[in-house]
């Protein structure tokens, strides 16, 4: 699943345009790499997002295409 959209479905970002915003701002890295709203999203990795001067991290435990209010956080985890 693309990053901008697995940021929207776990509900992380609201808006996939934003995630896609925060992509090409480069405020969104996997792995400690800087990564394109197209990047593959697996399980197991490890999603930083920086916005002003807070940044969350989140490890990326399943990748559903579909997710209800009640499941989207059960698919990360935030460290």
């Amino acid at each position: 699943m693309r990053l901008d959209k697995y940021l929207k479905v776990s509900r992380i970002i609201k808006r996939r345009t934003v995630a896609n915003d925060a992509c090409d701002a480069k405020h969104v890295s996997v792995n400690g790499k800087v990564q394109r709203a197209s990047y593959d999203v697996k399980v197991g990795d490890i999603i930083e997002i920086s916005f002003g001067g807070k940044t969350s991290r989140f490890e990326v435990l399943s990748v559903n295409e579909f997710a209800k209010k009640e499941e989207a956080s059960l698919m990360f985890r935030q460290l």
